[in-house]
């Protein structure tokens, strides 16, 4: 069984935003798309950039530093100055908490 880490109540993360969580050595980025919750490594593939700090539109989130951009869902780049994916985690919501499998993906 997937041993989830707890990293913020639903209600933290408002519909169609994007905020940021230290969880123990990582930062992550957790993202509500119309109430269903994503959550990425929280730092740019390209700069040291927080995405929280980001635009959110749809399932892409921009970097506000570069403008590069990723897919939430896949961590896909989608837009340069980023070639290089985002790590996903996948994301298990219980009893009102965002909790996520630090080991896993988001695809797996």
């Amino acid at each position: 069984m997937a041993e989830l880490t707890k990293v913020c109540p639903t209600s933290e993360v408002a519909d169609n935003s994007v905020k940021s969580f230290e969880v123990g050595s990582n930062v992550i980025a957790v993202y509500n798309l119309g109430g269903t919750f994503y959550a990425t490594d929280n730092e740019c593939t390209h700069g040291a950039a927080s995405l929280a700090d980001g635009i959110l539109e749809d399932d892409i989130i921009e970097c506000a530093l570069h403008f590069g951009a990723f897919n939430v869902k896949t961590g896909e780049a989608v837009q340069a100055p980023c070639f290089t994916a985002l790590r996903t985690y996948k994301v298990v919501v219980q009893d009102g908490q965002v909790c996520v499998d630090l080991e896993q993906t988001a695809a797996d």
